[in-house]
């Protein structure tokens, strides 16, 4: 459930680009709807839970700074830049952590469920920082090589399917490192 509640402003830009037969009016629809449905996901989860992931918070920054350019100028660049500056932005704080803290992000999020010696964690957060360099550069080579279509279809089915990819990939290569007393 909490993924579909995750996605589900993606999912509604999706849709809402869809309606439109022209593509600048309908990334314009969009760019709208994908506002309000993050301040929309921001604010259910703040009341139900009186605390917001800072995923969610970064994206909502990103989404009303670039969406409102987006609106304010009538140019679609600046919201088909922002998975580009939140996956940049992950990057960052990824390999940041390899060098600042006792423990990476990938550590200090899994090694509650799983114990794994520290050349294998940093392994595992230089992956992931890695990981979200190249969608945000994939990002952008789509955005300037086709046309809004093509990086709508992209945004929400090329980026997820490339995710599902890596974290399954993600997982085989953890399970290698897992004791076997460790996998019950």
């Amino acid at each position: 459930m909490k993924l579909l509640f995750d996605f589900f402003p993606i999912v509604l830009f999706f849709v809402t680009f869809k309606l439109y037969d022209d593509p600048h009016q309908g990334i314009l629809a969009a760019t709208g709807v994908i506002i309000v449905a993050t301040l929309v996901q921001v604010g259910v989860t703040w009341f139900r839970q009186h605390k917001v992931e800072r995923l969610h918070l970064i994206t909502l920054a990103l989404v009303i700074v670039l969406g409102g350019v987006t609106l304010l100028l009538k140019d679609e660049i600046y919201v088909k830049w922002k998975p580009t500056a939140v996956n940049w932005l992950f990057a960052i704080a990824f390999l940041a952590s390899q060098v600042i803290g006792k423990k990476n992000i990938i550590q200090r999020m899994l090694e509650s469920k799983v114990d794994l010696p520290a050349p294998i964690w940093s392994r595992l957060n230089l992956s992931w920082g890695l990981f979200f360099i190249v969608l945000g550069a994939l990002n952008l080579w789509v955005v300037y090589h086709y046309d809004t279509n093509t990086w709508v279809n992209f945004k929400l089915f090329g980026l997820l399917g490339l995710t599902v990819v890596f974290v399954v990939a993600q997982s085989l290569y953890l399970a290698r490192h897992i004791p076997p007393d460790d996998q019950a």
